[in-house]
């Protein structure tokens, strides 16, 4: 490794650095693929691949590799990538900024949920805002990844989440823990039956279970195998919905917070057997750490 200070000192004059041909190469070391960032940037690929040739010429650095069919960084394109990604995360922060501010009355607070996380819950995190005329409310579903990358990219301010992004030394996000949950054993009154020990409870009918890597699915197969049972499963979902609707239809005893079928518990339509001991699920607001933090979200943030 040798003389990047010095490569990057010679390339801070704004009138040689090239920020289109930058942006390129942004573009193609974020998808490791040539084609897919020429279709998103709407230019040709033997086009790209010029911008890319020429940057390298000016860093006299080669930035890019090619194993297989994949793009991988070399040394002094990973130390140029930090670079660019740091201008162009501040540049999106400015214009959100200060967008924000031509908005004359109201506050846009813009909300990115995890599409299977709880309604009940969402509402839960929105309500105090829906009352004030001076805020504006947009929630989004989608998966982690997506969401992720929009809160990085400032297109929303705040990822609502039970499942954290994976973390590296680059990360600037913060999560902050806004709500913890219990886990019930919960089904129709038919099925649910009462007073029974936690084993016998776990094998006394069909389960409907989350499925994927979450903090319940793992709490329970933890717990399955200290109990040293094999309870029969009846259904799996990634969605709580679903599983609020396949324990509605006596699919099975379902295991998930009480939040989600709140109603149905105030109802009548499913009852909880018991609680499941060490299970609970962990609801977060991710950030990211800003130099103009949005106002709305320290005030929300120091209200939990």
């Amino acid at each position: 490794m040798f003389g990047f200070r010095y490569l990057f000192y010679r390339c801070s004059n704004m009138a040689r650095l090239n920020y289109n041909h930058l942006r390129y190469f942004w573009s193609v070391a974020h998808e490791g693929n040539l084609t897919r960032a020429a279709e998103k940037l709407n230019i040709s690929q033997s086009a790209l691949s010029v911008q890319i040739q020429k940057l390298e010429q000016q860093l006299e650095q080669k930035l890019f590799e090619r194993r297989g069919k994949r793009l991988h960084l070399t040394e002094a394109g990973s130390v140029a990538l930090d670079y660019a990604d740091a201008i162009f995360t501040a540049g999106e922060e400015l214009i959100g900024t200060f967008s924000k501010q031509r908005i004359s009355e109201r506050t846009d607070l813009r909300i990115g949920a995890l599409a299977t996380l709880s309604r009940n819950f969402q509402i839960q995190f929105v309500k105090p805002l829906l009352a004030r005329d001076d805020v504006h409310v947009e929630i989004e579903s989608g998966k982690l990844d997506v969401l992720f990358d929009r809160l990085q990219s400032h297109q929303i301010d705040v990822l609502l989440t039970n499942a954290l992004p994976s973390r590296d030394s680059r990360s600037n996000w913060t999560a902050h823990l806004i709500d913890e949950q219990p886990v019930g054993l919960i089904g129709h009154p038919e099925q649910a039956q009462k007073e029974l020990s936690l084993g016998t409870a776990l094998v006394s009918a069909p389960l409907v279970l989350p499925s994927g890597e979450n903090s319940i699915r793992n709490g329970y197969d933890a717990l399955i195998e200290r109990l040293g049972i094999s309870p029969t499963i009846a259904a799996e979902a990634d969605d709580m919905a679903m599983l609020r609707l396949l324990a509605c239809n006596q699919a099975g005893l379902a295991v998930i917070p009480p939040i989600v079928v709140r109603d149905e518990l105030i109802n009548g339509v499913l009852v909880e057997m018991m609680q499941l001991p060490g299970l609970v699920e962990s609801f977060h607001a991710v950030t990211l750490t800003r130099r103009f933090p949005h106002p709305l979200l320290k005030e929300i943030i120091m209200a939990l």
